[in-house]
């Protein structure tokens, strides 16, 4: 169950849309939600004024009652993460992006990404009826695992959530590569009956498979042929290399959203 969310708000269309997701899973977990727009300093307070009528109108419109309203001067990123601490949130929403000119879009985006230490829902559809269809990439990682339990607690009870395995095997014989692909089967197996016994008795129904092939191409066929509303991701946050950029997967997937994407950090 989720407690608090916070939607950081941009003014445009894609943050509307997911202020009406975020209502959703606020009315879902029974959360508070707070909406948070970050002022450009730069801008007049004539313009500030502007953006405060538009973000009342998209409360009135989209929000549910009691819903508490931020503006707050500064920068983007450093703002929404200092906000999520700050009101000890367990959710943020935002709206994606696909050009990267946008006040949220680009390094903002992958900072944000980085360094949230709660689960990040980025919203790239206009369909706000509860999940019913996720597709979690999973692996042996402590990230990996982390983001399917995450995803577990945020779906309802009448949705599917399939973990997909993709192995990708090393040179060798047919016979040698069928062996590794039943050894990395039998491993996942066992994996998700671990992971299984963590999750709470009610929620989705948890399904795994194992696929051989390519990590970006194999998730990107399997949402389409299971025609997922959701993409679960885990993120390292806590290597060096994850200091300096994104996981590869995940960025790719944040700035090319197919659907929303759902990303935990660990």
């Amino acid at each position: 169950m989720f407690t608090h969310i916070l939607i950081a708000h941009d003014l445009r269309d894609t943050a509307d849309m997911a202020l009406c997701r975020a209502t959703q899973l606020a009315q879902q977990h029974n959360a508070k939600l707070t909406i948070l727009h970050v002022l450009d300093p730069t801008q007049s307070s004539q313009e500030h004024e502007q953006a405060h009528q538009t973000l009342d109108r998209s409360l009135t419109r989209y929000a549910p009652p009691g819903s508490e309203l931020r503006l707050i001067s500064g920068k983007p990123s450093e703002t929404v993460l200092q906000q999520v601490d700050e009101l000890d949130c367990d959710l943020l929403v935002l709206g994606a992006h696909h050009q990267r000119h946008d006040f949220f879009s680009g390094t903002s985006l992958d900072r944000i990404a980085r360094n949230c230490r709660v689960p990040l829902l980025l919203v790239a559809r206009s369909e706000f009826q509860p999940y019913q269809r996720a597709l979690a990439a999973i692996d042996f990682s402590l990230c990996a695992c982390s983001a399917l339990e995450q995803a577990y607690r945020l779906l309802p009870e009448t949705a599917e959530l399939h973990a997909l395995h993709v192995f990708e095997p090393d040179k060798g014989t047919p016979q040698q590569v069928e062996a590794q692909l039943q050894i990395q089967c039998a491993l996942i197996d066992q994996l998700m009956r671990d992971e299984a016994q963590k999750l709470p008795a009610e929620g989705p129904t948890l399904g795994h498979s194992v696929l051989q092939g390519g990590i970006l191409r194999s998730l990107q066929e399997q949402l389409k042929s299971r025609h997922s509303e959701l993409l679960v991701l885990g993120s390292h946050g806590r290597s060096a290399l994850s200091q300096a950029l994104l996981g590869s997967l995940a960025q790719h997937f944040l700035h090319k959203a197919p659907c929303d994407i759902f990303v935990v950090r660990r």
